[in-house]
């Protein structure tokens, strides 16, 4: 049988830490979080409380899942991050890149102080989640330009659908293909047409707010979602990439067509029953813009 003396000493050699919590976030013991390449010593955490460390934001999280474990009576596994910006005396600007962990809450069948206690693991989960990260970024990107590819693009396109139908949220939506790519492409070779869609790619980050959504549809082809974009906003974006595109893409040519850009503009509507809705309506309008002499922007 292992003795009390036993039982400490193996608590205190646990890698993670482990931190017994009260209902209103006391901490009311700590052990563990011997693996130094990961964790502090926490036992100066001991009679504090946990808004005495974290801002009030995170705090309140914190307290939550305290709640939630033990009003379920059962293991609660949750993701989250931690960096100076969330630690009470620590600079705001906070780590380039924050912390992850995994907790693991269990209500405790004992009271402390009159309170109900949590038992609560916290394991540094930051190399899985960075390979994670990575991984999604992999799946959701295309290898050519580094744009997003359209599986990414078509789950963004139902959120904003959704968004759009349900508050009346303005979303935007381009197709645009490149003239006379074909030309290049056959003439020149793969490595020359290679070459005008990482073009296009670096005109699309320079041209496109972080939250619009960018991807390489295929081929020559490019869409872009643009959240909260009225018609007016999205016919002055298309103006402008346009221009841009016309400047970038004037060096490659041959047998005398220079590469330009059409562009299909439309507005998701009430009556859009889902994304496939304006997305022909934008293909359509790219096909007008082909139809009327290409190198032109058609909104519909």
């Amino acid at each position: 049988m292992i003795n009390v003396e036993q039982l400490e000493l193996i608590l205190e050699a646990l890698p993670d830490p482990a931190f017994i919590l009260s209902r209103t976030g006391k901490y009311v013991g700590v052990f563990g979080g011997r693996d130094t390449r990961y964790y502090h010593d926490g036992t100066g955490l001991i009679g504090l409380y946990i808004s005495d460390v974290i801002k009030p934001e995170k705090a309140n999280w914190f307290l939550e899942q305290i709640a939630t474990a033990l009003e379920s009576r059962k293991l609660l596994v949750t993701e989250y991050e931690l960096s100076n910006r969330d630690v009470k005396g620590l600079d705001d600007d906070g780590p380039k890149d924050p912390i992850w962990f995994e907790g693991r809450v269990q209500a405790l069948s004992f009271r402390v102080d009159d309170e109900d206690v949590v038992l609560w693991v916290a394991s540094n989960i930051l190399e899985r989640h960075l390979l994670e990260s990575r991984l999604r970024e992999l799946g959701d990107t295309d290898q050519l330009t580094g744009l997003f590819n359209r599986r990414k693009l078509e789950n963004d396109l139902v959120r904003l659908h959704e968004s759009s139908a349900r508050h009346a949220v303005p979303t935007s939506v381009f197709i645009f293909d490149l003239d006379n790519f074909k030309i290049i492409n056959d003439t020149q070779g793969h490595h020359a047409g290679d070459e005008i869609i990482r073009t296009v790619a670096d005109v699309c980050r320079s041209a496109f707010r972080q939250t619009d959504t960018v991807c390489r549809y295929g081929g020559d082809e490019f869409v872009v979602a643009l959240p909260n974009t009225g018609p007016e906003q999205a016919a002055q974006f298309a103006e402008r990439l346009h221009h841009a595109l016309r400047r970038a893409l004037g060096r490659f040519s041959a047998e005398g067509a220079v590469v330009t850009a059409s562009i299909g503009v439309t507005t998701m509507l009430p009556a859009d029953r889902s994304y496939e809705d304006a997305l022909k309506r934008a293909d359509r309008a790219l096909y007008d813009a082909k139809s009327q002499g290409k190198d032109r922007v058609v909104l519909v």
